[in-house]
């Protein structure tokens, strides 16, 4: 889908922003990190993260590669959606809330509203083993490429389509493209299929 959009900033918010890009005004859904670093009238460079439901096509913007980073591991944690992942970073660095789940911290994790010990402990387990001390973002393994992106959203549609939750469906397709890389379309769905 999108990478990312430069433009002018024509309005912003400490939730949201507008960019404009050949004459193309885009509405953006930030987190307050984001905003912190971003003036109005100003050219930036927004990462962007695409979500599409079912009722709606939204835009997530992030300042710099590590945090859209965090942002899709967080919502592919079950109960986690992009609003609360935004939350959480609007409430907690990047690097707060890596070190946290480094360091099993479920009282800060707990401390972000829409977060209790449920999620936080689910947070802990699932992301534990893919946010590691020492190794801030190995980008290059971790972001998909632009084919392996557009495979997972196509996949990701059709599966939602078929009944299955968001939540299971983006936590299993990351897994099968994770584990294929070179797999299809068709071959994704199936072996996420088996799994869900």
């Amino acid at each position: 889908m999108y990478d990312y959009i430069k433009g002018v900033l024509t309005e912003l918010t400490p939730t949201e922003a507008i960019l404009e890009a050949n004459s193309i005004g885009y509405k953006i859904l930030i987190s307050l990190q984001t905003y912190s670093k971003l003036k109005q009238e100003q050219t930036v460079k927004l990462y962007i993260h695409h979500h599409v439901r079912e009722d709606a096509e939204l835009m997530f913007g992030f300042f710099d590669k590590e945090e859209r980073y965090l942002f899709v591991q967080l919502t592919g944690v079950s109960g986690i959606g992009p609003n609360t992942a935004r939350m959480m970073l609007s409430s907690l660095s990047s690097e707060e809330i890596r070190n946290a789940i480094i360091t099993s911290d479920v009282n800060r994790l707990k401390s972000i509203k829409g977060i209790g010990l449920k999620t936080a402990q689910r947070l802990l387990i699932e992301l534990k083993d893919k946010i590691t001390k020492g190794e801030p973002y190995d980008l290059a393994t971790t972001l998909p490429s632009a084919g392996a992106s557009r495979i997972r959203e196509e996949a990701t549609t059709a599966l939602v389509l078929l009944g299955f939750s968001r939540s299971n469906v983006d936590k299993v397709t990351d897994q099968v493209i994770r584990e294929m890389p070179q797999a299809k379309l068709e071959e994704v769905i199936k072996v996420a299929l088996k799994r869900l």
